[in-house]
């Protein structure tokens, strides 16, 4: 079995997911008493955030380059990072370490593929939505996708970091999701994205008008499977 060293803290809230995701998967391919082999390194959600706001990407590639080098020195065979808007700076962080990331939206269109969706309603926050180091990369791999309007843009972005990323659950804050969900899946989204790793806490298949694609589960059952496998 390969070491996965897993960068989270952006917010830990979806790190537990990761950690209790992954060792599902690996009991559920190994049986018995398996688990799997992490390594995580838990940033301070405080100061990504900060380098968000302020453009400053320069920086926050720098702490999570860090991360991945100190991952990479204490055996990690690959890296995850545990957040979707982070990969903006996955090129940045490849370049220090000589070990693979599992990248978030390639193991989504993975998924995405062998659902044989087509056109797609992306969620996140605002920089997810609105810059191209996700949706290009789900451009490339063939797939229509749909980006909310400005203004609701700003509502979701609010409720990540406001309430998601706090921990809090709010009944009003998943009917107003659901209501943009909705809007785009009368537009034609077969399955909507949910690309940042904290709106899988407030939005449940089973409450969704279209298909749902937690990124968090996915990348989660990814790493595992290439753990195992590879």
């Amino acid at each position: 079995m390969k070491t996965i060293g897993l960068i989270g803290g952006m917010s830990w809230e979806s790190t537990l997911t990761y950690y209790q995701t992954i060792n599902e998967e690996a009991k559920k391919a190994l049986g018995g008493l398996h688990s799997a082999k992490l390594l995580l390194y838990s940033v301070d959600f405080h100061e990504i955030e900060e380098c968000q706001a302020s453009g400053d990407w320069g920086k926050s590639a720098e702490i999570l380059a860090d991360a991945a080098t100190r991952l990479e020195g204490a055996g990690a065979d690959f890296i995850v990072i545990c957040t979707n808007t982070m990969h903006k700076v996955v090129p940045e962080i490849q370049m220090r370490i000589q070990i693979p990331i599992l990248h978030i939206a390639d193991a989504t269109a993975k998924v995405l593929k062998e659902d044989q969706i087509q056109k797609v309603l992306l969620l996140g926050t605002k920089y997810t939505m609105t810059e191209v180091f996700y949706k290009e990369q789900l451009q490339k791999a063939g797939f229509e996708v749909l980006i909310p309007g400005e203004e609701e843009i700003e509502e979701i972005n609010r409720v990540i970091y406001e309430e998601l990323c706090l921990g809090q659950i709010r009944e009003e804050s998943a009917a107003y999701f659901l209501q943009v969900i909705e809007e785009y899946t009368a537009r034609g989204a077969g399955g909507v994205i949910l690309g940042c790793t904290e709106i899988g806490l407030l939005i449940k298949p089973d409450n969704c008008p279209c298909a749902v694609y937690d990124t968090a589960l996915i990348h989660a059952k990814e790493a595992a499977k290439k753990a195992i496998t590879d």
